[in-house]
């Protein structure tokens, strides 16, 4: 059920539009209070009236109406979520490049909510390739996209690009809500990307991290209703701008973050590639080709995992990653054991397509109680569900 959920639903250009209208009336039905926001466009396919009719309120259409003023910031508060169905081609381009140019844009340009995005289109436009990077931009955002079906388009074609029926996005809406409750309040604290130490003012040793995983492991916490506070070492991924985020280069700065934060989490996920070394001399100056080799000294550097295993309290949880090349699973379980790691994510440089730079992640989950739980290859935000969701299910639950 959706009791007493405040549903925003915006409607745009789709011939798609007619299903918004038994969507409404199932949000209602099961209980959700429903204010419709509507695209000039829309108004060729639906109209305002029958959906004020079935929402019971009036819709918004224009950012300026006569004299009054449709306030987006205070919409985007309001609402516990902000639905668009159906999300045409034109909406998620410009939803996905920051434009704003009618009342939908502003409302989910300033949207503090989780947004829903549902699109729909002919197949030879959702297949498009900037379709696909578009969408992919919208879910690095943190917002949810749900898949189109397969059949009888507009165009009378038959292939992928029909919105999702209402009955399907009101379960996902029911599950999406329940779970933006079950880490509420949750201080959760995650590393993400690289670490770049320096040689000199030009140099520095690094990895390919991208940070994309831990990115998509925070929006996931944040949608769950938790506190979360990102150290992201440099890279180019973007946060959300509701996630707390704090940028580092050196594992130095990582460690020192992270300790700042040691006392007060109530869930760690180190999802970061620190370097394992840096530079024990850092030189000053650029240093020149001028020899035929170069010697460079090398010192450790501080475990980060290790040491807030060390001191990690009864109630918090302490994830770490290993990202294996040889002797996978026996190096995560040492790695499981000598951390003090409540789990250890495992993925695999064997694995293609997965890992650094890519979109997608293979990973298996193990735990200090002994399970070992593989999983497919997926999105790295479908990854990041899985994990959250196989410590939610362990019995560390009642601790977060």
């Amino acid at each position: 059920m959706l009791n007493n959920k405040k549903i925003l639903l915006a409607v745009t250009g789709s011939i798609a539009a007619y299903k918004s209208a038994l969507l409404v009336r199932l949000l209602i039905k099961n209980g959700a209070e429903v204010q419709v926001l509507m695209t000039k466009a829309a108004e060729d396919f639906i109209t305002p009236l029958t959906l004020s009719t079935l929402s019971k309120k009036p819709v918004l259409t224009h950012l300026f109406d006569a004299n009054t003023w449709a306030n987006h910031v205070a919409l985007g508060r309001w609402a516990d979520v902000l639905v668009v169905a159906p999300a045409s081609c034109n909406t998620i381009a410009k939803m996905a490049n920051g434009l704003c140019d009618n009342l939908l844009l502003a409302v989910y340009l300033s949207a503090t909510c989780p947004v829903v995005v549902v699109p729909a289109m002919d197949e030879d436009m959702w297949q498009h390739k900037s379709t696909l990077q578009n969408l992919k931009l919208l879910q690095t955002y943190g917002n949810r996209i749900i898949p189109v079906n397969d059949g009888e388009l507009a165009s009378g074609l038959i292939g992928m690009g029909r919105m999702a029926e209402p009955e399907a996005i009101i379960l996902q809406l029911q599950q999406m809500l329940i779970n933006t409750q079950s880490l509420l309040h949750k201080k959760i604290l995650i590393t993400a990307g690289p670490t770049h130490e320096p040689i000199d003012p030009v140099r520095y040793i690094g990895n390919h991290s991208t940070g994309k995983m831990g990115i998509a492991l925070a929006i996931a916490c944040k949608q769950k209703g938790a506190d979360v506070h990102i150290i992201l070492g440099p890279t180019t991924a973007t946060v959300p701008a509701n996630i707390k985020v704090t940028h580092v280069q050196t594992a130095a700065q990582m460690y020192e973050a992270c300790m700042a934060e040691a006392a007060t989490y109530h869930l760690a996920i180190l999802a970061a590639a620190v370097a394992d070394y840096t530079a024990t001399t850092v030189q000053p100056n650029k240093i020149k080709k001028t020899e035929t080799s170069l010697t460079l000294q090398l010192s450790q550097t501080t475990d980060i995992l290790k040491k807030l295993g060390q001191i990690k309290l009864p109630e918090q949880i302490l994830v770490g990653f290993a990202l294996e090349t040889d002797n996978e699973l026996h190096n995560a379980q040492q790695k499981l054991k000598n951390k003090n790691a409540d789990y250890i994510v495992l993925n695999s440089l064997n694995d293609a397509g997965t890992g650094f730079g890519y979109d997608n992640n293979k990973v298996t989950i193990l735990s200090k109680e002994g399970l070992v739980i593989p999983f497919d290859k997926k999105p790295k935000a479908e990854v990041a569900e899985d994990i959250l969701n196989t410590i939610l299910k362990s019995k560390h639950e009642t601790s977060i």
